[in-house]
């Protein structure tokens, strides 16, 4: 495991990747593997993320999913025993690399976890927390910045008029929103959301995937879902791991309707997973 030094550098434009799609890769792995001690969860994979666009992973439980998506902001760190090899590439920089400034690059790719985890506080100060943490103190500021994530995250005119309530008095739904909103709020250019829906209701779970719509295009959004159908409703791009190892990537439409692999079209069927 690498951890940041004093001496970091700031997270910089690489040269550009391209995908065989044309389309510029915001993020890229490059025969990546990921290990807990002596488990490899992430096995030699080698997949490029289009900016701009979302991209579903999926794939049966302990497959590598999240652990793959929560490399990529380099949440594993802490785990005693990880480790990594090969590459991965954030705008052509190595995330992994041993002077990486990694406060930086999470305040660059934003993350959004299974169950919603509001901090005990008001609703304002959940989303205005990670701008006062990093750069912003003005609060006129931040009432405009709170604001627009806050719409950003189709959540605005729900609460505009309890912005001081805490923000465990949200339904479960409403507190996905808010820790979409919390987000948004340091203006990342990727949002990873592993597993956003699996606790939520389908009434919340179509509100998130209405969001991720409207989102497209804005941020690189990267998803964990265990969910095939969501999978195909929200995404671009998928791809498809099975025990750490990437079996297929493509198109969305190209996945689900003509897969190149047997496995792939295997685990569409319900053969196994």
């Amino acid at each position: 495991m690498i951890l940041p030094t004093q001496q970091s550098t700031p997270l910089l434009q690489g040269p550009a990747i391209l995908n065989e799609n044309g389309l510029k890769a915001h993020v890229a792995c490059q025969d990546f593997s990921f290990f807990y001690n002596d488990n490899q969860a992430v096995k030699s994979v080698t997949l490029d993320f289009p900016s701009y666009q979302v991209t579903a992973i999926i794939g049966p439980s302990g497959c590598g999913k999240s652990t793959l998506l929560r490399s990529i902001n380099r949440m594993n760190d802490l785990i005693p025993g990880s480790r990594t090899s090969g590459k991965l590439l954030f705008d052509g920089q190595e995330i992994y690399g041993p002077r990486l400034d990694v406060v930086t690059l999470r305040r660059r790719i934003g993350m959004v976890f299974q169950k919603p985890n509001p901090f005990p506080k008001s609703i304002f100060n959940n989303v205005a927390y990670g701008r006062r943490l990093h750069d912003t103190q003005n609060q006129e500021e931040l009432r405009s910045i709170v604001e627009t994530s806050l719409r950003r995250a189709g959540l605005w005119d729900e609460v505009k008029d309890r912005l001081d309530d805490n923000a465990l008095s949200l339904s479960g739904g409403q507190q996905q929103r808010l820790c979409i909103a919390r987000a948004l709020a340091v203006d990342p250019e990727i949002l990873l959301m592993d597993e956003p829906t699996s606790a939520l209701d389908p009434r919340a779970t179509a509100r998130i995937e209405d969001l991720i719509a409207e989102l497209r295009g804005r941020y690189t959004i990267i998803i964990v879902t265990h969910n095939m159908q969501q999978a195909a409703r929200v995404s671009d791009f998928t791809a498809f791991l099975y025990e750490g190892n990437l079996i297929e990537y493509g198109q969305t439409a190209q996945i689900f309707t003509k897969p190149r692999e047997k496995q792939t079209e295997d685990y569409m069927t319900g053969r196994f997973g």
